[in-house]
């Protein structure tokens, strides 16, 4: 099993999402012997944005790119190939301003590429990256899951999903911490009891 792991929680130490991923990440190589890990901090190092000169270059002579923007490039290439390697995406998604952290959606960014991870046919779109497993750390400071009134502002699990079901991942998985700025007691319980699910589920032993 290729497990590729990926922060993008912006508290360090502090952060719910990276000891959740961390966790996940070790219940996975203790029941799978000989698990390989890759590990990636897109918050600590984060990606450029994509912009209009990483377009364009795509179909420029090589030898006229220049060394900024060639660096940018192969950093790029090196995340997806990172992907592409994985049987199982383990990622911390904390839920910023009802969404993901920009420094995730730049990874995001650098997974989509058409021909590679997805292309466009007469019947459709086709998702070129089938076969993986996505495991997601959602934390939140509220409460979005179904059922809560301000669930129809949670940007954050249905982009995720849709974005992973584009390339031709079917099989996402949260785990769940929320409510976690309600009160020191509030948080408390829910990271309890991610932690109890995390320990508790089978499934993610035998995700690939």
């Amino acid at each position: 099993m290729n497990i590729l792991h990926i922060d993008s929680g912006i508290l360090g130490d502090h952060s719910v999402s990276r000891a959740l991923t961390a966790a996940i990440t070790e219940k996975l190589k203790a029941e799978n012997a000989g698990a390989s890990v890759v590990y990636r901090d897109v918050a600590a190092a984060p990606l450029v944005h994509l912009n209009g000169s990483h377009l364009m270059a795509a179909s420029a002579n090589p030898e006229g790119i220049d060394r900024g923007l060639a660096g940018e490039l192969d950093v790029a290439r090196d995340a997806l190939q990172e992907f592409l390697a994985a049987d199982v995406v383990v990622i911390g998604a904390p839920m910023y301003n009802f969404t993901i952290p920009s420094q995730l959606k730049a990874w995001i960014d650098r997974i989509l590429v058409a021909g590679t991870t997805f292309r466009y046919t007469a019947s459709g779109v086709e998702g070129l990256a089938k076969g993986k497993t996505v495991i997601v750390a959602s934390t939140r400071g509220g409460h979005y899951s179904a059922g809560s009134p301000i669930s129809a502002m949670d940007h954050q699990e249905t982009y995720l999903t849709s974005v992973f079901a584009f390339i031709g991942i079917t099989d996402v998985e949260f785990v769940r911490a929320e409510g976690l700025a309600i009160s020191a007691e509030s948080k408390e319980a829910s990271i309890a009891a991610a932690r109890k699910e995390i320990a508790a589920r089978n499934d993610l032993a035998t995700a690939a």
